[in-house]
């Protein structure tokens, strides 16, 4: 074991010191090359090569690709660098500061998702001296809680290349192999502002809008009635009506409202035609009410996710916790790793219902168990790469 690297809780302590929230509020927004840094020393010192990529028209944003062993195929094991914001005010401890009370770490990012970083390099450190017949890659994102621009960045890229990969997403190490998309939308009306008492004056927006939200409410009954999966515990998409924002005052006809909404759909349902339909079903309110209506995207989108529940790395992921693999809500950068051809899960220590929250921890207990598991997960398609077509 290198000397230069340290031990599991030091590095944890040393990741949750170096702030790296992304924000799509720039006062918020920070850079995450500290944490991009400490993983890279780390990792080199180890032996793995490793490789900082600058994420493009994001400055100061970077992902880092190590590779350990060379060849095809390989083990991805990946998680983001960045956290959400935080209250400090709210917290009983310092948030940038790894705190141990009650037989947990506290600190922002403990266990979403910083501290997976630790126990993947912990487990790694078991192969240094280990031929490996597959490579194995620890996968360090930038910006998943903002744009997922890190993620989108190696999709352009094409990199890296694996037969399969684990994102160490909080999820109690049970295994997950599908999720809801999510696209955030907005539809701004601009019609012409008047007086008040004659409605001929102007073109209103928020009669416009009125007529729009009716439409998006007819289309989540119709998406509702058409599509359901009982893997999920909301079993349908949902659609749901966000903020609104609209005129100055109220003997002044509205000349301009704005509506944001979310959507999550299920597998099998493409961001894009979903964007198409609803552009499709609101346009005629623009002749109907005199305005203009742009619809567009506050973000690219998170696409939905479904990895077979024959694949080998869910059986072997099943069978390994104990637990059968499960889908959840939230989104995660695995579309973007299954896009690069790499057979994906979502499986990781700490629970989601944690993440995003005052004193945010990572429970003691369950780094030991994740480390053998992601040790196993090594051996098996690293080390004994000629069982891949025999089963698990």
């Amino acid at each position: 074991m290198s000397k230069q690297t340290p031990p599991l809780i030091q590095m944890l302590g040393q990741l949750i010191a170096a702030p790296s929230i992304s924000s799509t509020t720039t006062e918020h927004d920070m850079s995450n090359l500290a944490v991009i840094t400490l993983l890279a020393e780390w990792l080199d010192n180890l032996g793995f090569k490793t490789e900082i990529m600058p994420v493009p028209g994001y400055p100061g944003k970077a992902n880092l690709i190590a590779t350990l062993g060379h060849g095809p195929g390989g083990l991805v094991l990946s998680g983001h660098t960045d956290t959400v914001p935080c209250n400090d005010e709210l917290w009983k401890s310092n948030p940038f500061r790894l705190t141990e009370r009650d037989n947990r770490l506290y600190g922002l990012g403990t266990c979403d998702m910083k501290g997976f970083f630790p126990i993947a390099i912990e487990a790694a450190r078991k192969f240094i001296n280990t031929p490996l017949a597959a490579p194995l890659i620890i996968l360090a994102t930038a910006d998943e809680e903002s744009s997922m621009s890190g993620a989108q960045a190696l999709v352009d890229a094409g990199k890296p290349k694996a037969r399969y990969a684990i994102i160490g997403e909080p999820t109690e190490m049970t295994p997950i192999r599908m999720h809801k998309g999510m696209m955030m939308e907005s539809i701004r009306i601009t019609g012409s502002a008047g007086h008040s008492s004659d409605p001929s004056l102007g073109a209103n927006a928020l009669d416009a809008m009125h007529a729009v939200l009716s439409e998006l409410v007819k289309y989540r009954n119709h998406l509702q009635q058409n599509y359901q999966n009982s893997a999920f515990s909301v079993n349908v998409p949902t659609l749901n009506l966000g903020c609104i924002h609209g005129g100055d005052n109220p003997n002044r006809i509205c000349g301009q409202c704005e509506l944001e909404y979310d959507i999550r759909p299920l597998p099998g349902m493409g961001l894009s035609l979903l964007r198409e339909d609803i552009t499709r079903r609101v346009r005629p309110i623009e002749d109907l009410f005199n305005v203009k209506i742009d619809c567009r995207p506050l973000f690219p989108g998170i696409p939905s996710f479904e990895t077979d529940k024959n694949a080998s790395l869910v059986r072997m992921a099943e069978q390994l916790t104990g637990h059968t693999a499960e889908a959840v809500a939230f989104g995660t950068e695995a579309p973007f790793l299954q896009s690069l051809g790499m057979e994906t899960i979502v499986m990781g220590p700490g629970s989601i219902n944690q993440a995003h929250q005052p004193d945010e921890f990572l429970a003691l207990d369950q780094i030991t168990p994740t480390v053998d598991i992601l040790t196993q997960m090594i051996q098996r398609y690293c080390v004994e790469v000629q069982k891949e077509n025999t089963g698990v």
